[in-house]
């Protein structure tokens, strides 16, 4: 229901050209760096190893 309240005020007083750019910007970045780990994989080096227990 809150969401519903923020769309209607996003109506009423919509973002600046410039923020709507800044988030679409972000959300290409995101999807290319998605894009390059589906396209080269996951660094091995970053991949969580576990510790053994004592």
């Amino acid at each position: 229901m809150i969401w519903l309240l923020r769309a209607a005020r996003w109506v009423r007083h919509p973002p600046s050209e410039r923020r709507v750019m800044l988030v679409a910007a972000v959300v290409a970045i995101c999807f290319a760096i998605w894009g390059l780990e589906q396209l080269v994989g996951f660094p091995e080096w970053l991949e969580p190893k576990r510790l053994p227990r004592r």
